[in-house]
């Protein structure tokens, strides 16, 4: 397979993961409240929600690309609209958001080249 075609097949599937290491690094908020311990560690755990949901979204996109593709979209669509009075926010969550599900639709638009028997 030529280095463009595996770029192209393995560029959204590495954003998205790294994508899920910047929004879950955000969780790790909870622990500087000075909240006791168990009460830390469960709203961790609520703030984790996000993350585990955008990786349910790279994981079924490994497959189907236009999973990804229409998830990463939404979500980028969604939070825009939640955090509209904060640009920087919609800017610095919605925006990578947007570009991994276009890598995943642009992958998508190319699955035949990309899967194809060499």
């Amino acid at each position: 397979m030529k280095l463009r075609l595996k770029a192209l097949l393995w560029a959204p599937r590495v954003c998205g993961v790294a994508l899920c290491l910047f929004v879950g690094m955000f969780a790790l908020d909870a622990f500087s409240e000075g909240a006791p311990f168990p009460e830390a560690l469960a709203a961790f755990v609520l703030h984790l929600i996000p993350t585990l949901l955008l990786l349910a979204a790279v994981a079924l996109a490994w497959r189907w690309e236009w999973v990804g593709a229409l998830a990463f979209m939404a979500l980028a669509g969604l939070y825009a609209y939640d955090a509209r009075r904060h640009l920087e926010w919609v800017v610095l969550i919605a925006g990578p958001l947007l570009g991994v599900g276009l890598l995943y639709l642009w992958s998508w638009r190319h699955h035949d080249q990309l899967h194809a028997p060499r």
